[in-house]
């Protein structure tokens, strides 16, 4: 049945990505979906900004075949983690990743808010988890190089692509053929990212991913500064000196734990830009970030340069 379930999926998303179309597919098999009461919900979309997940799932986004560089990125939206800003912080990226031809995948992860999480720490990451490994494991499919596939995330969707590069644990085992493919990423992109749990959290990310009254061992575990290794990816990080929302001390924490494990990092701190700067319309200097995306992406490898498929960029 599962085999059947994600073939139908796959048979479905295909047939759109011919064409360069977008579509969504389906993290888990309905019915069977870990860490999961079993309640059906729904979708709630209000002012581009999703409020609940019904459908755990990736929205995705390719570009052409001929500008294909085999690159592909996980996108997390922000939200504070009560909801997500699927449009700023997800489409949007994603069409413009396509443009420096990278394949985008806009991951619509399940709250921890939501009322059929049954840990509600954990399910945002189990998505993250398993959509990485969706996109591994049809990276011939779909033209992509298996050891070039990042993730991105804005504010507490930064949060969550840290975690993603961070943790080992793996949390989104489902005893399917996806289960062989690894769920860890090869690069990080993080832009205004919620880091730590600890003296400078976001209070509202840290209520909604641990509760009101997390223990110690929880806020240490989820703050990421701490959870860095030596398997942790090369990291891209932009943040503005004038956040109120988060500050920018997230940045700098995660920044001088990656240098501490020779990890290397690109961090640019601009001095205006508030929180969850944006792809375009930034003030002054922020609004070179996405220059700088792109020459550090080809600088790092992960934006091949020469022939690709026969083409040459």
């Amino acid at each position: 049945m599962i085999r059947l379930f994600l073939s139908t999926v796959l048979f479905i998303f295909g047939s759109h990505w011919a064409v360069g179309a977008q579509d969504f597919i389906p993290l888990w098999e309905k019915g069977r979906m870990p860490n999961s009461k079993g309640m059906e919900l729904k979708d709630d979309i209000r002012d581009e900004r999703i409020y609940q997940v019904g459908t755990p799932g990736l929205s995705a986004f390719f570009p052409s075949r001929q500008e294909n560089k085999g690159t592909a990125i996980l996108i997390c939206p922000g939200g504070g983690y009560e909801r997500l800003a699927y449009k700023i912080s997800g489409t949007q990226m994603a069409k413009w990743f396509n443009t420096l031809g990278i394949s985008a995948f806009v991951l619509n992860y399940r709250l921890p808010n939501s009322p059929d999480v049954q840990r509600r720490e954990i399910a945002p990451l189990q998505d993250a988890q398993r959509a990485i490994r969706i996109i591994r494991s049809n990276a011939a499919k779909w033209q992509i190089t298996t050891d070039k596939i990042g993730v991105m995330g804005t504010s507490a969707g930064g949060h969550l692509a840290a975690n993603l590069v961070t943790v080992t644990q793996d949390f989104a085992k489902f005893n399917d053929t996806y289960d062989k493919f690894s769920f860890a990423p090869n690069f990080v992109i993080l832009i205004s990212p919620v880091i730590t749990m600890g003296e400078y959290t976001h209070a509202t990310s840290k209520r909604n991913l641990l509760g009101a009254n997390p223990s110690a061992e929880l806020i240490e575990k989820f703050s990421l500064e701490k959870q860095v290794t030596a398997t942790t990816p090369p990291a891209f990080l932009v943040h503005a000196a004038d956040d109120k929302a988060v500050n920018v001390r997230n940045s700098l924490m995660f920044y001088h734990a990656l240098l501490d494990k020779n990890i290397s990092a690109s961090l640019h701190v601009f001095p205006h830009g508030g929180h969850a700067i944006a792809l375009r319309n930034n003030p002054g200097s922020t609004e070179t970030w996405t220059r700088l995306c792109e020459m550090w992406l080809v600088e790092m490898n992960f934006i091949p340069t020469g022939k690709i498929n026969g083409r040459l960029f």
